[in-house]
């Protein structure tokens, strides 16, 4: 970073002080009436808001006599006298912007600057090139902003491992992703569905590389401009997309070990009207995992023992790419449309060994070995237009949406089983040699329309109508081959499961200002319609429901740097494809997973009270929680007497849960940045209406800790700490689980590029460990689908 951007930096600081210090007198004097002057600042190209972006306001005589700051939004509001004034304005990796000597006048109550447009400090490629970048967490108490560029655990990775990064979120070594805790988050790609968290929900995202990602937002207590699906809240994946002049590009070529190879490139190209903009990402891995089971199942007079170990590995070859343009009408009138498509083909083979006993003093009575051989391709594409019609009046606006959604996957898998007797003779009466195809479709098309109309000085009216159409279809057959060499289908294991989802929703929303005191309020109506049917059994199970999702946001603002937030939204978990269908896993014959084609909606009452807080070297968000969940959705274990396990997802009566979370971050030297995040949260679940025993009370925490250094000779280390405490659920433990992320980066070629070194998971540590225990069985696990992972990434900016 330059001299000159430092001193910057520093020179913002000292005006935010002495604006704090200087608006305490200016408030309590009396006689000159209150002008109030406003804005808004935009990035020049982009006209993209700079939020908290510094404003000193001073005399002709250079006497600074009031600032403040930006907010969200880029706009500013500051109250001074009338006279004769300039103001300053100033935010980190942009060119201070003076404005012209400006008159108010005591007959006038406001007075306007417009639009004030900050250059970016980035020079010309032929110079050496200052970046400023955004930095990693923006805050705001309905929502908060995650700039992963600037994260270098990032690097190399892919958008389940950004997730994995960011406070409030944990994802498991399943891949599976949780909100404070919980399970039932929505994920959204650009603010829609996706097909990569369709059929194999979360675990998808491994699909999309990291650097195709440009931001992350987290919705907790969404209002009822969102669709009231995810229980915990919104987790938003904003896509990378430039549209400044001329031709702009990234590259980026990453190497690492276990085998990760892959190359991105995020390109566009402005001229006059048309932005064109094209996304592309390769990667080939090499991803080993693991696993361990114990297991005891109690009879009227034994206990037959299990001991079970995987052992796998799942090779991939991923592409990605989407491209499309923007034609600007004009500067208030924009279509975009655009094409992303996907395809990822992966062998899959895991070996795993069964050990059978009985008692847990007797030796061995047999083994089996079973592998998997699985050949997968998922092909996937969407396309979308989106329309935004700005107009005259300032935050008056319209926007259409419409997008298809095309996801098809085949899946084709040989399993071969054997077993042995305790000193290696093959019991070939036991032999099994069995094919499982598997064929999922998924077709959706979406349409969503939003409009906004400020009213009176500070009101807004939102309104908007969204609609669904989803078709998913999965063909699935079984087969085992007999004596005479044939394959036939295993009973109950050939069938061909439809899912239709048909959703309709709109929305209003009303919110206004007076002085300190903001409130919104909204009232969100959808209706479902939903039917499985089972084709070969002719089985139907149609239900279709209208809800009001209500939702109420209420904002008391101190001062522009110190706000409160209190708010309310009811929201719904639909049970969604894997969670209905009746299909088993094959994969492990003696763990089998499936759905619940009998579950209902489950539906939460949330409630949070949020406060903000800027300092000079910080920020501080605290945040309280509470939820109310009645017919909670959770996966429970089965085992019958020869100790196989069935999982499938049960309604549960409900779940109280309230936490505390603290996020922020602290500049303790000019060098040294400190990111942190903690969650301490209680869950009561109440399962008695499964089991008596099914019930807990937990108390849990989360706890990410990031440090990042800048050295002098442009060196950028980073370390990451992350601890997610053991947690009780209503059959058993979610253990502990620690690891450590290492990573650091340094500019090269002129600073155009960067190159970065991480180490993730360093002690090799992030693995999946439970217990879980019913009334005839106990069990005790742990997998690791992630091992310790080493890149090496060389990123290269072209005009950027």
């Amino acid at each position: 970073m330059s001299t000159a951007l430092h001193r910057s930096y520093g020179k913002s600081s000292v005006v935010l002080i002495l604006s704090l210090f200087l608006s305490i007198p200016l408030l309590a004097q009396q006689g000159p009436k209150k002008i109030t002057l406003t804005g808004i600042i935009l990035e020049e190209g982009t006209d993209s808001p700079l939020p908290f972006a510094s404003i000193g306001i001073y005399t002709s005589a250079d006497s600074l006599i009031s600032g403040g700051l930006s907010d969200d939004n880029g706009e500013f509001k500051i109250e001074i006298t009338n006279g004769q004034f300039y103001a300053l304005v100033e935010f980190m990796g942009y060119e201070p912007f003076r404005t012209d000597l400006f008159s108010t006048t005591k007959d006038s109550p406001s007075y306007n600057l417009g639009q004030i447009k900050m250059k970016s400090t980035a020079g010309d490629l032929d110079e050496v090139v200052v970046r400023g970048e955004k930095t990693i967490m923006e805050l705001s108490l309905d929502k908060r902003i995650f700039n992963v560029g600037k994260d270098l655990a990032n690097a190399g990775g892919n958008a389940n491992d950004i997730l994995m990064n960011l406070p409030s979120v944990s994802v498991d070594p399943e891949g599976n992703v949780r909100l404070r805790g919980s399970a039932n988050v929505r994920i959204l790609i650009d603010g829609k569905p996706s097909g990569l968290v369709s059929f194999k929900g979360s675990s998808g995202l491994r699909q999309l590389p990291a650097n195709m990602v440009e931001r992350v937002e987290i919705i907790t207590n969404p209002s009822a401009r969102y669709e009231a699906e995810g229980m915990a809240g919104v987790i938003n994946i904003i896509l990378k997309k430039e549209n400044n002049q001329g031709f702009n590009g990234s590259f980026e070529v990453i190497a690492g070990t276990p085998t990760n190879l892959g190359f991105t490139a995020n390109l566009n190209y402005r001229h006059k009207k048309i932005n064109w903009f094209i996304n592309y990402g390769l990667s080939h891995r090499r991803s080993p995992n693991v696993g361990e089971l114990y297991q005891e199942v109690y009879g009227q007079d034994t206990t037959f023992i299990l001991n079970q170990s995987n052992k796998g590995n799942v090779t991939s070859l991923n592409n990605n790419i989407r491209g499309g343009l923007d034609y600007y009408f004009n500067e208030k009138s924009i279509l975009t449309l655009s094409y992303l498509w996907r395809r990822s083909d992966a062998h899959r083979i895991t070996d795993i060994r069964y050990e059978d006993s009985w008692n847990t003093s007797e030796n061995l009575q047999s083994y089996t070995l079973r592998r998997q051989d699985e050949t997968e391709e998922e092909p996937n594409s969407e396309i979308s237009a989106n329309y935004k019609r700005t107009f005259e009046q300032k935050g008056h606006e319209l926007t259409t949406t419409f997008t298809y959604l095309n996801y098809w996957e085949n899946s084709d898998q040989l399993f071969t089983q054997n077993t042995f007797s305790p000193v290696g003779i093959e019991q070939t009466a036991l032999r099994q040699v069995q094919t499982s195809l598997n064929d999922e479709y998924e077709n959706q098309y979406l349409a969503m329309l939003d409009y906004v109309k400020p009213f009176a000085k500070e009101g807004k009216f939102e309104t908007g109508f969204r609609t669904s159409f989803r078709r998913m279809k999965n063909d699935y057959i079984v087969k085992e081959k007999g004596e005479d060499g044939e394959f036939t289908p295993i009973p109950g294991l050939d069938n061909i499961f439809l899912y239709d989802e048909n959703i309709m929703a709109a929305y209003g929303i009303v919110g206004n200002k007076t002085k300190n005191w903001s409130y919104q309020a909204g009232l969100r109506a959808e209706y479902t319609d939903v039917k499985t049917t089972l084709e070969e059994t002719n089985e139907e199970n149609p239900r279709n429901y209208t809800n009001l999702f209500p939702s109420a946001h209420l904002t008391y603002n101190i001062t522009q740097e110190n706000a409160f937030q209190l708010s309310y939204s009811r929201r719904v978990q639909r049970p969604v494809y894997n969670d209905l269908s009746p299909y088993v896993t094959f994969s492990d014959s003696r763990n089998f997973f499936s759905g619940n084609p009998d579950l209902n909606p489950e539906y939460t009452n949330a409630f949070e009270l949020g406060h903000i807080k800027y300092f000079d070297n910080g920020t501080l968000f605290t945040t309280v929680y509470y939820r109310s969940t009645d017919d909670k959705i959770e996966r429970l274990r089965t085992v019958n007497e020869e100790g196989n396990s069935v999982t499938k997802p049960y309604n549960l009566n409900g779940e109280n849960s309230f936490g505390v979370e603290l996020s922020g971050d602290y500049r303790p030297k000019e060098w040294w940045k400190i990111d942190m995040n903690l969650n301490f949260f209680h869950a009561n679940i109440d399962g008695s209406n499964i089991q008596a025993g099914y019930t807990a009370k937990t108390y849990s925490w989360l706890l990410r800790q990031t440090s990042r250094f800048t050295l002098n000779n442009g060196l950028d280390l980073q370390l990451r700490m992350n601890y997610e405490a053991r947690q009780k659920t209503a059959q058993g433990i979610r253990k502990g689980i620690f690891f450590m992320d290492l990573s650091a980066s340094k500019g090269i070629i002129q600073d155009r590029g960067t190159l970065t070194l991480n180490v993730i998971d360093i002690l090799n540590s992030r693995k999946n460990r439970y217990i879980t225990e019913g009334v005839n069985f106990y069990t005790e696990g742990s997998s690791q689908r992630q091992m310790r992972q080493i890149n090496l990434t060389m990123n290269y900016r072209l005009k950027q």
